[in-house]
């Protein structure tokens, strides 16, 4: 939305004094951020030096439509507004501030620079502390993927940092919840003890994983005065997008910062805190509208249509969520006392030259109240099929597109394709079907195993027939694999029969034979084609091969792509997944290469091995990190593929959504983490410390502990919370795709396809 097409209580907004902090609230869909936009420009517009403003968002991602917005060419030149997640500001300020928190914060060697790790770096050194542990008999009886375990270690550690306990509280906190047999009491103890060992080989080899950059900063560095006078004296404007998907030290942080600041926008979803996982907290959030001498609510939807806003009302009573936002008014510094089911503060009372804005917000607001629901709008904003098969549910949605798109001129990027979670099997058979019909299409799905990529494990195949001194031999099987993807009609029958004849590995080292050596009649049936191509393929492998003095594996890797495998002939060419999958695997090579360079002593000598390492680490199955570029593919014109919470954390809306496999539970259920739990390690969960007396402004939940009760409780209102955030993106219709039978074979009658029923008997 330009400045130009902005509502009126938009403007108003953007236009408030500059001495203002506004707390801008209300659903998603309803124009907050592009209001923050404008203000932003308008802080600009009106002499704001651009250096002095800092713009702050929970993921990388929201900051998107910022940095877009400062790449305009009508914005007058001068300096470069800060825009960050509260994670990079924590990076920013230990590398600033380094010599003075590395002693004190305990480093061994605070003479030397800081590494800063990734989660895929985090990972490889948790797995050289933690896994001869694993092979000693710590976490026996836990069957979950090595990977997973460490990356649920690092979450523990994350945790502490962002809600604001102490490590060595971790064990303690989830055995007061457990309620299940007493042998997950030395789970949590061996997950405490991993954390601490975690904990101080970082800190003797000043290495700062999230969590120690996030302590770091906010123990350390925020309490120095001489840190904490250079950011109050640099940032005197504070913009915050989607408060609420933050974390509670973050809040803690702003609630000492905004008293400083000359003007603040902070701007809070309603209905929304999808990254509970990863610490959202948006009861904590709330606590910033105190510190906010003005308060706005915005309630028109700019973007679902009123038959859709219908729908999720109706959705949200089947659900029980219930309704805290049921009226169009508009408060700009008015406080009212909260319900009991809002539990909400306002600040401070309205302030006299405030009332033309609230004049403005208020006239063009109150009329856009909640839609009353009107049963004969459903069939307008939904549309479903009631399948017998997963298959015939496939081939439904499949058809239902091709009409939108050949029908209705549905443009393929207005749709997206969605599931609680998104299998190699499904992502295959959709896209598949989609192409057999001429439509684009395109997948993402982050924090994936970087190997669980067929694009990924194609290149690193191939790097691994590229550097024989690493002796690393591919399994025939995955050379097959890799060469059916490089080079495009060879398929996996002759791509085996190739393999089965040009490959040779000799005492561990991979080598493989011209196509001209093989027997005619074998060449015939691979085809000269494919063997041409495989041919060249080869023979770029071998040339590198003789020129790896030192040659990073990120260059390797972005030469085989640009030069080889996306070029006319071969596998990669105009395919955006293998594209997008070869792009996050030359970024991860190259962080890796760079901590590791950073904690070697000879970078010229280490570096070979780096290379070999990451590929040792990603074939042990490390968790990808998240990067930017995979959420970057709104741009394309492809029908999206992807898993229902990655879908709202992109923040996009589109005009049509299909849900697949509406009736199974993993709408309802939550991942398997039996070494963390992203409830009880929050601050609405009271330890048994905490109910001591302790830490008394922790509110309890019901119960001693973790009950059944609580568990049901928590997956409704999460279900509530991704429908109602789903609907809110859309714009006109929503598809669901029902099949009694599951992909895996099983009935399909989970919580969401009850609610949708129920929601249609009562219409």
């Amino acid at each position: 939305m330009s400045e130009v097409m902005l509502a009126a209580q938009q403007r108003a907004v953007a236009a408030l004094p500059f001495d203002r902090r506004v707390f801008l609230e209300g659903p998603a869909g309803t124009g907050k951020t592009a209001a923050a936009i404008a203000r932003m420009r308008h802080l600009l517009d009106g002499g704001v030096p651009a250096e002095s403003l800092l713009v702050l968002a929970p993921q990388r991602t929201l900051l998107a439509r910022y940095a877009a917005a400062l790449r305009s060419a009508d914005l007058a030149p001068g300096g470069e507004v800060t825009v960050l997640t509260a994670g990079g500001l924590a990076q920013r300020m230990i590398d600033l501030f380094w010599p003075l928190i590395s002693a004190p914060a305990g480093f061994e060697r605070p003479d030397r620079p800081p590494v800063f790790l990734t989660l895929e770096t985090a990972q490889y050194f948790m797995a050289r502390l933690v896994g001869p542990l694993v092979g000693e008999g710590y976490f026996d009886g836990v069957t979950i993927d090595r990977n997973r375990l460490f990356s649920q270690i690092l979450d523990n550690l994350n945790k502490s940092a962002v809600v604001g306990f102490p490590i060595t509280e971790i064990a303690q906190r989830l055995k007061s919840a457990w309620q299940g047999e007493s042998a997950r009491g030395r789970i949590y103890d061996d997950a405490q003890t991993c954390a601490e060992r975690f904990r101080a080989y970082c800190l003797a080899n000043n290495l700062l994983d999230f969590s120690l950059q996030f302590d770091v900063f906010v123990q350390g560095l925020w309490r120095l005065p001489r840190c904490r006078d250079y950011l109050l004296g640099r940032y005197a404007h504070l913009i915050v997008d989607n408060v609420e998907e933050d974390t509670p030290v973050a809040h803690d942080l702003l609630i000492d910062w905004l008293p400083s600041c000359r003007s603040a926008l902070i701007v809070y979803d309603h209905d929304a805190g999808h990254r509970r996982f990863l610490g959202a907290d948006p009861a904590s959030a709330n606590r910033l509208r105190a510190v906010c001498a003005a308060q706005v609510s915005f309630t028109d939807s700019f973007t679902a249509s009123p038959h859709v806003l219908a729908l999720q009302q109706r959705l949200a009573r089947a659900l029980g969520r219930p309704k805290v936002w049921s009226s169009g008014t508009v408060l700009v510094g008015a406080a009212r006392k909260p319900t009991s089911a809002e539990n909400l503060t306002y600040g401070e009372p309205a302030e006299p030259e405030l009332a033309g804005t609230a004049a403005i917000l208020a006239s063009t607001v109150v009329a856009s109240a909640v839609v009353a629901p009107d049963p004969a709008a459903l069939g307008t904003a939904l549309s479903f099929a009631s399948t017998r098969f997963h298959i015939e549910m496939l081939d439904w949605a499949a058809g239902e597109i091709a009409e939108l798109v050949r029908g209705q001129g549905i443009a393929p990027g207005e749709i997206v394709v969605l599931a609680p979670f998104m299998s190699d099997a499904l992502r295959f058979s959709m896209s598949e079907r989609l192409a057999e019909l001429g439509i684009p299409s395109r997948s993402h799905r982050p924090s994936r195993a970087l190997r669980d990529e067929p694009a990924t494990r194609c290149l690193l195949t191939l790097a691994a027939l590229g550097h024989p001194e690493w002796a690393i031999a591919p399994h025939a099987s995955d050379v097959a694999h890799a060469l059916e993807q490089a080079i495009p009609g060879l398929d996996l029958v002759r791509a085996h029969l190739l393999v089965k004849v040009a490959y040779r590995p000799r005492a561990g080292v991979p080598v493989l034979t011209p196509f001209a050596q093989i027997v005619s009649s074998m060449q015939d049936r691979i085809t000269y084609l494919a063997g041409q191509r495989y041919d060249r393929l080869r023979d770029w492998l071998a040339t590198q091969a003789g020129l790896q003095s030192g040659v990073p594996l990120d260059h390797f890797l972005g030469r085989l792509f640009g030069e080889i495998l996306s070029q006319p002939g071969y596998g990669f060419h105009l395919d955006h997944d293998a594209g997008a999958a070869a792009a996050n695997l030359i970024v991860s090579a190259r962080k890796f290469r760079e901590v590791m360079a950073s904690a070697a002593a000879d970078l010229a000598e280490a570096a070979p091995g780096f290379g070999r390492e990451y590929v040792c680490l990603v074939e042990d199955g490390v968790v990808s990190a998240q990067y930017v570029e995979d959420w970057r593919g709104e741009a394309l014109d492809a029908v999206q593929l992807s898993p229902a919470h990655t879908f709202l954390m992109s923040n996009r809306p589109v005009d049509h959504q299909f849900w697949l496999d509406v009736g199974s539970t993993a709408w309802w259920e939550r991942l398997n983490q039996p070494l963390t739990h992203p409830y009880v390690l929050s601050r609405g969960w009271m330890s048994a410390a905490d109910r001591d007396g302790s830490r008394a402004e922790a509110p309890a939940l019901p119960g001693s502990g973790w009950t059944d009760a609580a568990e049901y409780a928590a997956r409704r209102a999460a279900m509530s919370c991704l429908v109602t955030g789903l609907l809110r993106r859309c714009r006109r219709q929503v598809h669901l795709g029902i099949a009694e039978m599951g992909e895996h074979g099983t009935e399909q009658r989970g919580p969401l396809l009850q609610a949708i029923q129920h929601t249609l008997r009562v219409s």
